[in-house]
């Protein structure tokens, strides 16, 4: 087998601009967990219980990109570009629907959704001043979610890469100015996140209604109810398999502040990393959904496979490189991060958890792409449902077993073995492409 072919340049000409796409929100919190880890471990066990808040509210909403990319795609695939166009503004008024529905929803429930979260006694406080703040940007984070689905199906990662940059450095510019220069400590982080997420969105929103609203032929219009259906249809699927994924991950943050806030604040910092990294790999299903759907629109079903198989392995490859650098990084990483000592001693204790962990990342992150280019989404919710079921049943342990933030990460890990084995048993029968 060739080391380097042409479906390899396709994939890298896709994934390396789409690494900074995927990790704007997850940059943004790591931004913000290294600067407030600075204040103490309360308001970095405040942050971390929001961070896992959000990413439930917002990230159930992630079919707005992963349902955009692979209906654009096919319609680019077959030159319809006006169709595409379509689907675009679809996404884009959905997204300003649900962002308005999320806003209003975590302001009226702020206080029950965060003692849900365990955040109570001093806790509390901080993670309401903060959560009231950064809802505020519900309704951008869907908007650029929604600018980077339609960008990905048009095969162009490039220009959404450049957004995201400018997006962090608005978030790293603000951060220090806030949090410490002005005093505003967690607040300010909580301010600079929305500033940050507000300028991403509204450059999204004028690269694809002006900049190239003739090239890609968008034009505005207000969609009827019934064509907002089919979308919606794959948001059902979507929106269950990542409410399961990202519910397993809000379970094990709550079960890590039940256990106390020296392992909740650790457990933050461990999930940020291990987040980070998986979404390094996530970089190749951004390439997955795009090239899938595209060789499946023009009806080029065997390319499809090859592109897929090329993807696995270098899921695989990318997840074992990681997993060695992130162990080589043990002595000095938990110090970027507090400097709290009881803290550090439990960040390291998880470590190794981590590090094993990326291969199987390698493997699921991009398998997922492959089955969102072929639109196989109410398989995806079917197997997240499962494996989210098994990591539950153990995080739902760890109190009454007193088995503390090693079990919290145990798991985590139950959910990754599982999701493994429901991706690859259809791959290695062959049904990964069938619809």
């Amino acid at each position: 087998m060739r080391f380097w072919t042409a479906d390899d340049r396709a994939i890298f000409r896709l994934a390396i601009p789409a690494l900074a796409g995927l990790a704007a929100d997850p940059l943004v919190s790591l931004v913000d967990t290294a600067f407030v880890g600075q204040l103490g471990r309360v308001p970095l066990a405040a942050l971390g219980v929001n961070a896992s808040l959000f990413s439930m509210a917002f990230v159930v909403f992630n079919f707005l990109a992963y349902g955009t990319t692979p209906r654009v795609g096919r319609h680019v695939g077959t030159g319809d570009y006006a169709a595409a166009g379509r689907v675009v503004v679809r996404a884009v008024v959905l997204a300003l629907i649900t962002g308005a529905a999320a806003l209003l929803v975590l302001q009226a429930a702020a206080v029950p959704l965060l003692r849900l979260m365990g955040a109570t006694g001093e806790l509390l406080e901080p993670a309401l001043n903060y959560l009231r703040i950064r809802a505020f940007a519900g309704p951008a984070v869907l908007l650029i979610t929604a600018g980077h689905g339609a960008f990905r199906g048009y095969q162009d990662t490039r220009t959404p890469m450049y957004v995201t940059i400018g997006l962090n450095l608005v978030n790293l510019v603000l951060d220090p100015v806030l949090i410490f220069g002005l005093g505003w400590g967690l607040t300010g982080a909580a301010v600079a996140t929305v500033t940050a997420q507000w300028v991403g969105a509204l450059v999204f929103m004028g690269l694809l209604f002006r900049t190239y609203r003739t090239e890609l032929q968008i034009t505005w219009f207000w969609p009827a109810p019934h064509t907002l259906l089919p979308l919606l249809r794959v948001g059902r699927d979507l929106i269950m398999r990542t409410a399961a994924l990202v519910g397993t991950m809000t379970l094990a943050t709550a079960v890590a502040a039940r256990v106390g806030v020296t392992a909740v604040a650790a457990h933050q910092v461990a999930a940020q990393l291990w987040l980070f990294m998986a979404l390094v790999v996530d970089a190749l299903a951004v390439s997955a959904q795009a090239l899938v759907a595209k060789h499946l629109g023009a009806d080029a079903l065997a390319r499809a496979r090859t592109v897929s198989n090329r993807l696995m392995g270098w899921g695989l490859l990318l997840g074992c490189l990681l997993g060695i650098g992130f162990g080589m990084l043990r002595p000095v990483l938990p110090d970027f991060f507090t400097n709290d000592p009881a803290t550090i001693q439990s960040i390291l204790a998880v470590f190794p958890v981590v590090a094993l962990l990326q291969p199987l990342n390698g493997f699921v992150f991009v398998g997922d792409g492959v089955y969102m280019g072929a639109e196989r989404f109410p398989y995806l919710a079917k197997a997240m449902l499962l494996s989210a079921g098994g990591a539950a049943t153990v995080l739902l342990l760890v109190q009454p077993m007193g088995w503390g933030l090693s079990g919290v990460w145990a798991g985590i890990t139950v959910l990754m073995v599982l999701r493994t084995l429901t991706l690859a048993v259809p791959y290695l029968r062959g049904q990964m492409l069938q619809s």
